[in-house]
């Protein structure tokens, strides 16, 4: 990870105010990332995009308009994040100035961290309730509300999300048949024990 420095390339109406930017990495007009956020590298950050200190986003992460990413949340690499797309931090949330909730929020004790892992995909205008796990390579899809884990390779959409399918690293939908998958697409093989999708490697020649 490199500091911030000419390899970066920051629109002259973004507000970045963090160090921690990786080389290659594109931050756009109306961006704020605060002090304390890390960005790997080759990362594009989109218009109107709010990433707090504290927050850790990996290399290859594109980042779409208008999204905001809270302290606590840590996307891995190579993680699409559409636009509009919401993270929370609190489970039970109340303003910290509230006489009765001061000692709470006078620690970090409040925080429930969420992890999105390398190659997820999330919908336009999706949700991610706070203290989650999205696996890797998952899809969620558009507008849904994330409130529970989501398993590696899954198609997830609703409010609540619920498992509908199971997708390639390649973002196509995956059909079993006696627990082994083929992709359609790239060749990816896969297989499933009980409820967990394993990659078998890629296409054999």
């Amino acid at each position: 990870m490199e500091t911030t420095a000419s390899n970066v390339f920051i629109h002259p109406r973004a507000i970045v105010e963090s160090d921690q930017i990786g080389r290659g990495t594109r931050i756009w007009a109306s961006a704020h990332v605060l002090k304390g956020a890390v960005i790997g590298e080759n990362c594009n950050i989109g218009d109107g995009a709010f990433i707090e200190g504290g927050a850790k986003i990996g290399n290859n992460v594109t980042v779409k308009n208008q999204c905001l990413i809270w302290e606590g949340v840590t996307i891995a690499d190579n993680v699409f994040v559409g636009p509009n797309v919401v993270f929370t931090n609190d489970p039970w949330p109340r303003s910290p100035r509230l006489e009765q909730v001061k000692e709470r929020y006078a620690t970090k004790q409040w925080l429930s961290p969420t992890q999105v892992a390398e190659g997820v995909s999330l919908g336009a205008s999706v949700t991610v309730m706070c203290g989650i796990t999205i696996g890797e390579y998952a899809t969620v899809g558009i507008g849904s509300v994330v409130t529970r884990d989501v398993p590696a390779h899954a198609l997830v959409y609703g409010a609540p999300a619920r498992v509908m399918g199971a997708v390639c690293r390649c973002g196509h939908k995956l059909q079993f048949q006696q627990q082994h998958a083929t992709c359609g697409t790239c060749g990816h093989r896969y297989r499933k024990e009980k409820e967990l999708i394993q990659w078998v490697g890629p296409k054999t020649i």
